[in-house]
């Protein structure tokens, strides 16, 4: 499991839809303001490119921040501009109240877009990011906008009923067992209680957010979409990844690199490759 608690750079700088939920948000509750003026805290990049011809919009996973896509700028081409989508209640929108709900998550997201459509977008999502960038590929086609290409990483096809346990509201152990299941680089680190204390609230809304989720029937996708994922990822059988095809009328490769979950971490390298070739 892999969790983010830094800050990603705002645009500028370069240092380099239709969901149901069942449950409410765990923590921070209050009214989130509108998406419309904020643009730039829901997108930031850490190398704006003005002129790119494109933009890849990244959503991160469950426990994630924009910081995960940081620097995938300097592998893609340079006529792509990424900006990650940065979720509430974490980095530098820790103060912020948290999300749990799949439908507004996508519904602000997509509203605090609309400043960055003056170019053609495509969408990147990994695990639960995976179905927020879906959902929100039907929000912008809904509205005219569709994106250009879809990628979706490290997640069954949406219609999919879950069969997984929910453990968002489990105890710490179990929570733990769970994190620690999905592999990555740095479950260790949730060992230290302090990380713990500042970590679990948006790690486990997350899970909440994405254990609630249930798939609306509605007509499918215009774009093509690219399936990526680990071929040690119990979470992800060839036949959960070939459903995706069901939600699209346009083509749908699938590729499955070696690794587990969070494979494309160490198979960055590849995942950027796979990116670059299909939005050349």
């Amino acid at each position: 499991m892999s969790v983010q608690s830094g800050q990603s750079s705002q645009p500028g700088e370069s240092s380099g839809a239709g969901s149901a939920s069942r449950s409410g948000p765990i923590k921070r509750t209050a009214p989130l303001r509108s998406g419309r003026s904020s643009w730039a805290t829901w997108f930031p990049t850490a190398r704006s490119r003005p002129f790119a011809r494109l933009r890849l919009l990244c959503f991160p996973h469950a426990g994630g921040s924009a910081a995960v896509y940081h620097q995938w700028h300097l592998a893609l081409s340079p006529a792509i501009e990424v900006r990650s989508v940065q979720y509430p209640g974490r980095a530098d929108r820790m103060s912020e109240p948290l999300i749990s709900d799949a439908a507004r998550m996508v519904g602000l997201v997509t509203e605090a877009m609309g400043p960055l459509l003056d170019r053609p977008v495509a969408l990147f999502g990994h695990s639960m990011g995976a179905v927020l960038a879906y959902e929100t590929a039907r929000a912008l086609h809904d509205l005219g906008t569709p994106p250009v290409h879809l990628f979706v990483s490290g997640r069954r096809a949406p219609q999919i009923p879950p069969r997984e346990e929910p453990v968002a509201r489990a105890d710490d152990e179990t929570f733990m067992r769970s994190l620690r299941a999905l592999g990555g680089t740095d479950a260790d680190v949730l060992d230290d209680p302090e990380i713990r204390d500042l970590t679990f609230p948006y790690v486990r809304n997350d899970f909440e957010l994405i254990e609630s989720y249930v798939h609306r029937d509605g007509p499918p996708l215009g774009c093509p979409v690219t399936v990526l994922a680990g071929d040690e990822d119990a979470q992800v059988t060839p036949e959960d990844a070939g459903r995706w095809r069901e939600v699209t009328t346009e083509e749908v490769t699938v590729r499955f690199l070696p690794g587990d979950h969070f494979y494309l971490v160490p198979r960055q390298a590849e995942v950027l490759a796979e990116i670059d070739r299909a939005l050349d």
